[in-house]
């Protein structure tokens, strides 16, 4: 090569390739382009920074487990008017539905508001929720703002379920399926939830940062359950944790959010609220509940609220009911049968959001039969395929499940339902309740007399199939939580104390009161008009007075046991004894007594 050429090419100029007149193609005939001056010649221009760039949100809640489709419709507006009923859940076609809006921009994250364990079916609770965490690994998320459900087992175990490892927590075995549970994949946030050393349970942020041609933002999010957790879980698994105020923890962080830089700043709680609309109807009329008194005290900093906690969808541009609070504020229900997504635009040079919205998506996957009703597939909403990852996980602990899932332990004469009568009362409350006295009343000294259960523990309907038959699979699915009896001696005003908690303690109040379903042979009246620690009157065991002086024994479960639900008198019971587990005593009350007439709710009067 022409040693002139060897310069142009170094320089990575373009040659032109000259021959003398003879055509000749002897290279010393070629005479070499010579480039004109270099001022002549601009470097080229960097890219331009756009002014905005667009980040898309992701978000769902109060997941509990459900990793099979939960036999669940969404009532969604039809194109000819109306409403149709759309199927929705289940974990491989919500895997599915994250990649899908994924896909739409690769500036995104995906986040849960809580309760993503805890007070799940039989694949997810019979394993200690270990196939949920592995099963939303494989959706690739980014944070979960704990719930109150995670700590339904303790918070060392919640630990395992972030950090892995089988260390024996509870009664059931880890790691039954995988012998190396690796934890969740994703950040787990508590910003509220601080042990005895001041240091928060798990991070109180996280921090996503996003580019596009050369610009860059951060999105900051703030993850944190409700303060009023030890109420409503069991006391021991809170133990030496304290649960701050949500809007006083969440403006404490966001000036040093706003020093690293953050451009937008998300708060992902699991607390909420309702409304009186429709699927995705964004009016947000209705609006109530416990998450107003936290958006009221927010730093308007604050751009998104992503809720949960009341199983409730919804959209709210909250700015339109106090334009000082322009949040937007979002839930996507529950059970994975929708997500929420959210879209910001991001001004590259103010660092301002300048636009938000969202929707909820339903995430319809297949058609069910639950009972005599059938739901099918619609063309009028989208539909989601199986992720196949996710489906085989699904299916590796169905099928060590299975044997124990379809497992008969009696039969019922009807369904025995936790609907809640004029009483408070459920059939199905008052039949666990018997259950438990019967697994605690043996003959002897010291056996129970009265037993209670909470009607947050009942979680399930218990319907017998066509034959009467009922499955270890169904009683599970009653009782979860993996609760032990526990029977201790009350006396008879102490009985009474506790039954008045039920209308002014904590969150159980007259006009959300949570009535414990009692026993057979027990009964009390109660009116909601009387004044506070008389409401209760009239207690009676087997058709006899009972006297404030007397001592009973009394069995509940190990969450009632610690005061959970704000009973804390329970706490003053002595002689304590321990039992089985729940959901091992209703199995051998219903063998024992099949075919089982469910109880009457005759136990409890309310007087006018």
């Amino acid at each position: 090569m022409h040693p002139s050429f060897k310069r142009l090419a170094v320089a990575g100029v373009v040659a032109a390739t000259l021959t003398a007149c003879g055509g000749s193609d002897n290279s010393n005939n070629f005479i070499p382009f010579v480039p004109p001056p270099a001022a002549t010649n601009p470097p080229p221009a960097s890219p331009a920074v756009p002014g905005t760039m667009d980040v898309k949100l992701i978000a769902f809640n109060d997941l509990h487990g459900n990793l099979e489709p939960p036999k669940l419709s969404i009532s969604a507006p039809a194109k000819g008017g109306g409403t149709v009923p759309v199927p929705a859940g289940g974990a491989a076609y919500l895997a599915s539905a994250i990649a899908s809006l994924k896909a739409k921009n690769p500036n995104n994250a995906v986040v849960s508001a809580g309760d993503m364990i805890g007070a799940s079916p039989l694949v997810s609770a019979l394993f200690l929720d270990e196939s949920t965490i592995e099963a939303v690994n494989a959706m690739k998320i980014d944070f979960n703002a704990v719930g109150n459900h995670e700590f339904d087992k303790g918070q060392t175990e919640l630990l395992r379920m972030k950090n892995g490892g089988c260390a024996k927590n509870t009664a059931l075995e880890p790691c039954r399926v995988n012998k190396s549970f690796p934890g969740a994949n994703f950040g787990f946030l508590a910003a509220n939830t601080v042990k005895g050393d001041g240091n928060t349970l798990f991070p109180a942020t996280g921090m996503k940062t996003f580019t596009k041609d050369g610009a860059t933002v951060k999105v900051a999010f703030i993850g944190m359950t409700l303060k009023g957790t030890p109420n409503i879980v069991t006391p021991a698994g809170v133990a030496g944790l304290t649960f701050k105020d949500e809007a006083d923890t969440a403006n404490a962080l966001i000036p040093q959010l706003k020093a690293q830089g953050a451009d937008a700043i998300v708060v992902v709680i699991h607390e909420g609220g309702t409304t009186t609309v429709g699927y995705n109807d964004k009016s947000c009329a209705g609006l109530s509940g416990d998450i107003l008194p936290i958006l009221n005290k927010l730093d308007t900093s604050v751009d998104i609220v992503i809720s949960g906690h009341t199983h409730r969808s919804y959209v709210c541009d909250y700015g339109k009911t106090n334009p000082a609070k322009p949040f937007l504020l979002t839930s996507a229900g529950q059970y994975g049968t929708l997500l929420t997504d959210i879209n910001l635009t991001i001004d590259t040079r103010t660092r301002k959001v300048t636009a938000k919205a969202a929707d909820n998506v339903i995430v319809q996957g297949e058609a069910y039969t639950s009972g005599t009703t059938t739901v099918a597939l619609t063309d009028q909403y989208p539909t989601f395929d199986k992720n196949q990852e996710v489906a085989a996980l699904i299916n590796q602990y169905l099928t060590i499940a299975g044997p124990l899932v379809q497992r008969v332990v009696g039969s019922l004469t009807a369904t025995a339902t936790r609907t809640l009568t004029a009483s408070k009362e459920s059939v199905l409350g008052n039949l666990i309740a018997d259950a438990q006295l019967t697994a605690t009343s043996p003959a002897g000294k010291g056996a129970a007399q009265i037993a209670f259960m909470n009607p947050g523990g009942v979680r399930a309907d218990l319907a017998p199939a066509g034959d009467g038959s009922v499955t270890y699979g169904q009683i599970f699915a009653v009782q979860p939580f993996g609760n032990s009896l526990v029977v201790k001696t009350m006396t008879g005003a102490q009985i009474k104390a506790v039954l008045e908690q039920q209308f002014n303690s904590g969150s159980n109040t007259v006009a959300a009161p949570k009535v414990l379903l009692p026993s057979a042979g027990f009964t009390y009246s109660y009116s909601t008009s009387a004044p506070a620690g008389s409401r209760i009157s009239n207690l009676s065991l087997n058709g006899t007075a009972m006297a404030d002086g007397t001592s009973y024994r009394v069995t509940m479960n190990s969450f009632l046991a610690t005061g959970g639900d704000n009973f804390t008198v329970f706490n003053q019971g002595t002689d304590t004894l321990g039992g089985d587990q729940d959901v091992d005593a209703l199995e051998a009350y219903i063998k024992a007594n099949s075919p089982l007439t469910p109880p009457a709710t005759n136990r409890i009067t309310v007087l006018p």
